[in-house]
């Protein structure tokens, strides 16, 4: 395991969790987009940001449900989120961008010797297209998704598989989230937390939750290394 980084405060960074919807890729607008065209086929509301709040970040298994106010056999679940995902990633194509600051900041973390890992709500089909679509097939040794786990987020057991398997305790993993059931879930794997704002205003997060860290981007991370305990 490579030795600690410290912020001012004295905590230390050995691992950093990066979820992948909003966080890794800027891709949230398009699954609310494929979300619209689903809701309208069937009759359902439209997504209020209300909505959004309730059901971003977690698994299909546990949004369609949500939406249709009703348990739902699995085998319809599988087939709703085949659609759902297959539209999304059609309307995805050639349109997937990393948010901004994101390689420079896996530059710094690599040339610090800090492993990173990716612990997702996306089922697998998506999790490939997204990763390729950014060139990053290779780039992560550790990803886990809410489909392999007994729970989905907001429950911690993604991130607790994640750190498990970086060989890193939870307290010395460092989360970066967007949706507010993922920042629960960071948090109550006892994790420090930086909620992204890419999906969500800062204002919004914090009616939910109450993240360490609130940033724009990775950028800013950059210009504040030191408080994350990564260095400077």
């Amino acid at each position: 395991m490579p030795p600690p980084s410290h912020n001012a405060s004295g905590l230390k960074t050995q691992a950093v969790i990066f979820d992948l919807d909003g966080t890794l890729v800027d891709n949230m607008e398009l699954h609310a987009e494929a979300f619209a065209h689903f809701t309208k086929k069937y009759g359902l509301p439209d997504l209020t940001d209300q909505m959004r709040r309730k059901i971003d970040g977690k698994r299909n298994r546990d949004i369609f449900p949500i939406l249709f106010e009703d348990p739902l056999d699995p085998a319809t679940i599988k087939s709703y989120t085949l659609e759902k995902e297959s539209l999304y990633r059609e309307l995805a194509i050639d349109k997937l961008k990393p948010v901004p600051g994101l390689l420079d900041f896996l530059d710094h973390l690599r040339s610090k010797s800090v492993p990173f890992a990716v612990a997702t709500s996306a089922p697998e089909a998506n999790v490939v297209f997204s990763l390729k679509a950014l060139g990053m097939e290779e780039t992560f040794n550790v990803i886990v998704r809410g489909d392999q786990v007994p729970r989905g987020k907001p429950f911690p057991d993604v991130f607790l598989e994640a750190s498990k398997q970086l060989r890193c305790t939870p307290e010395a993993c460092l989360v970066f989230e967007d949706a507010p059931a993922g920042i629960e879930a960071g948090l109550a794997a006892g994790m420090r937390c930086a909620a992204l704002t890419t999906s969500f205003s800062a204002a919004v997060i914090h009616e939910s939750v109450t993240p360490h860290f609130v940033v724009n981007d990775y950028d800013d991370v950059l210009k504040q290394i030191a408080d994350f305990g990564l260095g400077a």
